[in-house]
Order: structure tokens, then C-alpha cells, then sequence
């Protein structure tokens, strides 16, 4: 590392490389993804880096594992969306259930700032703090089987369901069926 480089408080070192780093698009970062912006300090050095720069504004934890750079002038409608794809990018993931019937008008009533999303990982409702909740539920569908029937959704950055796979996916895990409005679909209750 560089003299000049190494005499910049690790602090706005980490602020730099995430100016470099950040768009509008890529504002989510892992403690992994930021961790090489300051190598040379200790793991515990680091951690109390991280929590002082939450505690400075910059950057905020979404959940565990996840911080948004707010310098990045990120749209922040999708966060609960991006923050479930970089999550779980391992993953086969989908919106379904709720949220997908509720985005498209089938369902009025959801709690807000709560996505439903079918997931080949395991069940898990992740806190997000103020941005809302997470939920996964594990699906053994594979991707080859729902194929026809998912779109991929480039602002979510996620798969998300048809209205009758969705319909589908709240039979099959056994979800509330009350509050969709079968008289703007074609099928039987």
C-alpha cells in the first residue's frame, strides 16, 4: 500500500473506495465487498469501522450482512427487493404469494413493507429495520418447471411469478386466499 494511501484514517479510505465503487444501481454492500477497501486494519478494528461509519449516516445497516451506501443517490423503492436478490444470490428466487398478486392488483391488502418470496433456500423472515421484512419460503420447484410461467423483473432484480403461479404458490403453501379478488380473474375459488 501506498505511503500516501496508508496515511488516510481508515475511515475515509472506506469512504472513498465506496465513491468509487457505488452507482445508483450498485448501493448494497456485504462487510465481505468492503472489507478489501481497508485489508490492513484488524477484523476487530474493522467491525468497530463499520459500526462507526453506520453511526455516521453514510452508511446504513439494512440487516445482517447488508449496508446501504447512502452517497450512491440510490432509488430507494426496491431496497427490500435488491436487498433479498444480493442476500440470496445463491439461490433460485422468485416473487410470488402476496407481493406478486398485490403488485398486480389482485390483492389490496398486504402489510406494508413486506415481500413474499419463494425461495430454493431455506424458510426465513429476514428484519430489515425501517426499510420492512423479508420473507423466504423454501420451494422445491425447480426453475426448469416454472419456467413458463415466471418474467424476469430488471427493477427488482428478481423472477417474479404469473398471477396463476402465484395463485398457485398460495394453494400449494397454504397461504390466505381471502383477500384476493376472484372477480378480476378467471379462475374459481
Amino acid at each position: 500500500m501506498s505511503e500516501k494511501l496508508h496515511s488516510i484514517q481508515p475511515l475515509e479510505r472506506l469512504y472513498q473506495g465506496l465513491d468509487k465503487l457505488a452507482t445508483p444501481e450498485r448501493y448494497l454492500f456485504t462487510p465481505v465487498d468492503m472489507r478489501v477497501l481497508v485489508g490492513d486494519i484488524s477484523e476487530a478494528a474493522y467491525r468497530a469501522l463499520l459500526s462507526r461509519a453506520a453511526n455516521g449516516g453514510k452508511l446504513e445497516r439494512v440487516c445482517r450482512g447488508l449496508y446501504i451506501y447512502h452517497p450512491a443517490k440510490p432509488v430507494l423503492g426496491r431496497v427490500l427487493f435488491h436487498a433479498a436478490a444480493r442476500l440470496r444470490a445463491h439461490e433460485f428466487n422468485y416473487i410470488s404469494l402476496e407481493t406478486a398478486l398485490s403488485d398486480s392488483g389482485v390483492i389490496s391488502q398486504i402489510p406494508l413493507n413486506w415481500i413474499t418470496l419463494l425461495s430454493s433456500g431455506r424458510t426465513h423472515t429476514i428484519d430489515c429495520g425501517r426499510w420492512g421484512n423479508i420473507e423466504f419460503i423454501h420451494t422445491s420447484q425447480t426453475p426448469t418447471d416454472l419456467l413458463p410461467h415466471l418474467t424476469y423483473d430488471a427493477q427488482c432484480r428478481l423472477w417474479r411469478a404469473s398471477i396463476p403461479q402465484a395463485i398457485r404458490d398460495m394453494r400449494r403453501h397454504q397461504r390466505n386466499l381471502d383477500l384476493i379478488d376472484w372477480s378480476l380473474l378467471n379462475e374459481p375459488v
